[in-house]
């Protein structure tokens, strides 16, 4: 089994759109949407949701009002003031800035808070015009989007190898923070999907210096390439010093948006312009996992 993460040192580089024209070509394979705090994969790729399951993950105080006694200790107590009053003087949560440590139940004389499960998201199995997809959204203001991250990406790996599916294809968060960690670690192969603009250049060196920090091989795709040819062209030699994968680049077009109001991949599109460069890049990104059989990474050129 092979596992591609499409990745992206910042927002806005077309992560997204790059994942959904992969989607619509090459092997089957089990989709996966790891940018749980915004996703959007699904309004390209409207999934059919055949179940919904909840995410919990840590805990939350919860207040019996007939044991409490107004006495304000865990008010006093907590330094996150995730702890008010109400008109009776007993106790009420702020759950907006709670961070769950349970010093309020511990400090409750008569044990009028007591620390329970807390829901934290939902994530979904579902289905759509490209195979099986696993998608999650984090409730607004919660935390552990990386443990959030990493139940996609293992029920992705459970489907697979339940329907004989060898390749994985995630659409990963943009930065470097801890649900990119997640999405990363383990993965055969992460591809990211820059543009010619002076912060995706930075943010491409963070983000490539994340994958090779774990070991794991990197490709990269300048999108938008003629918005700054010159910087376009700056990256792809950067590519080739840092020996990183260099796919190629895709010019800006208004297919893009245009495909994207249709609720289509480019690809679906606009198929004759874009199917014979996604479906050369499967090759590319198969080969480098040494997943397609009489394709080696010595018989491969670089697109341009």
């Amino acid at each position: 089994m092979r596992e591609i993460v499409v990745l992206s040192g910042k927002g806005g580089t077309g992560k997204t759109s790059i994942t959904a024209a992969l989607a619509s070509c090459g092997p089957p394979k089990v989709l996966a949407d790891c940018d749980v705090d915004a996703a959007d994969l699904h309004l390209i790729l409207e999934p059919n949701v055949i179940q919904i399951h909840d995410f919990v993950s840590g805990e939350a105080p919860s207040v019996n009002p007939s044991l409490c006694t107004a006495c304000g200790l865990c008010v006093e107590k907590c330094r996150f003031d995730a702890m008010t009053t109400d008109g009776e003087g007993r106790a009420v949560v702020k759950h907006e800035v709670c961070e769950g440590c349970g010093l309020c139940a511990y400090v409750c004389p008569t044990s009028a808070i007591s620390m329970r499960p807390q829901k934290c998201g939902v994530w979904y199995d579902s289905e759509t015009r490209y195979g099986p997809m696993i998608h999650a959204v984090l409730d607004i203001g919660a935390e552990n989007s990386g443990k959030l991250v990493t139940t996609v990406r293992q029920r992705s790996s459970r489907v697979a190898e339940h329907r004989g599916i060898n390749v994985i294809l995630t659409d990963g968060p943009p930065g470097i923070g801890c649900p990119v960690i997640a999405s990363l670690t383990n993965a055969d192969l992460a591809l990211i999907v820059t543009e010619p603009t002076r912060s995706a250049e930075h943010d491409l060196g963070r983000i490539a210096d994340l994958a090779a920090h774990f070991d794991i091989p990197a490709a990269v795709l300048v999108n938008k390439e003629d918005v700054n040819p010159e910087l376009a062209q700056s990256i792809a030699a950067t590519c080739r010093e840092r020996k990183l994968i260099f796919l190629g680049a895709v010019p800006y077009s208004q297919d893009f948006n245009a495909a994207q109001l249709a609720g289509q991949s480019v690809v679906e599109y606009a198929p004759d312009t874009y199917t014979p460069f996604f479906e050369h890049m499967w090759k590319r990104l198969l080969g480098e996992t040494g997943y397609t059989p009489g394709y080696t990474k010595d018989s491969k050129s670089e697109s341009s």
